[in-house]
């Protein structure tokens, strides 16, 4: 059976949770494969109260991965990483976030039980499919429903795979296990005006209203240039506050605010 990280119970205090994402892949660098993770693991860290503050990209070279891996745990609560952990020669992040971390790579008897289960009745476990139960010494397993081969935690490190809909089944055996604080709330306002004619009213209207923070996302469509623009707050009230004041002010502009964006 294999072992998840234990439940967490959520901070209630004002501090921020911040996680950084690892994209492992050559694949990703020159372009056929276009990525869809880091979408969904932002999607699924804002409900876990926790901030996806940073992404890298690197290339499936040892080196590159463990300088990105402890730079990128030291200075954030977590460290999610996608891809390199499947059973050819250049899933190679196994290794890399050992010798990050400085341990040994060890087959995971959870993990090895978990595999020759799956692979009874699929040509068996070979050595090839052997390499997806290796893990750094004193890591845990993530469940992967999906596929089998699982998931990998060790200290604040979440190594998950780069198949965007296996990357998902091991989220979802994360849900509610990481300890974060309030999930970020949004309420987008969009606006047919360029962006550049508010500059300034979008800069007082964020600073007027603490704990908000106000995102300008222009567009050209219909022939016409406008703008969306989203207001986040971990604060129900906050947000709704500032995003009435801000419709308020567009209108008193002369100009056609709409609530949900455009």
């Amino acid at each position: 059976m294999s072992a998840t990280p234990s439940p967490l119970a959520p901070s209630s205090s004002d501090r921020i949770w911040t996680a950084a994402l690892l994209v492992i892949g050559d694949e990703i660098l020159s372009g056929r494969t276009h990525d869809k993770n880091i979408a969904q693991v932002a999607s699924w860290l804002n409900v876990q109260g926790i901030r996806l503050r940073e992404v890298r990209v690197v290339p499936d070279v040892e080196a590159a991965i463990v300088e990105a891996v402890n730079i990128l745990r030291a200075r954030n609560d977590y460290l999610f990483t996608t891809g390199g952990i499947g059973p050819t020669h250049d899933d190679i992040t196994v290794e890399a976030v050992a010798a990050a971390l400085g341990v040994e790579v060890v087959i995971h008897p959870d993990a090895r039980a978990i595999l020759e289960n799956y692979y009874a009745t699929r040509g068996g476990l070979t050595p090839a499919r052997l390499r997806m139960a290796r893990v750094p010494a004193g890591a845990r397993l993530i469940e992967n429903a999906l596929s089998g081969a699982p998931g990998i935690a060790v200290e604040n490190i979440f190594v998950l795979a780069g198949v965007p809909h296996i990357a998902a089944e091991m989220l979802a055996a994360l849900t509610g296990t990481l300890e974060g604080g309030l999930p970020v709330l949004s309420v987008t306002v969009g606006c047919w005006v360029a962006e550049s004619e508010i500059a300034d009213l979008l800069r007082t209207t964020e600073k007027t209203h603490a704990g908000c923070q106000i995102g300008s996302y222009p567009f050209f469509r219909e022939g016409r240039v406008g703008a969306n623009f989203v207001i986040r707050s971990t604060d129900r009230a906050a947000l709704d506050t500032c995003a009435a004041a801000l419709i308020a002010d567009l209108k008193a502009l002369g100009l056609d605010a709409v609530a949900g964006g455009i």
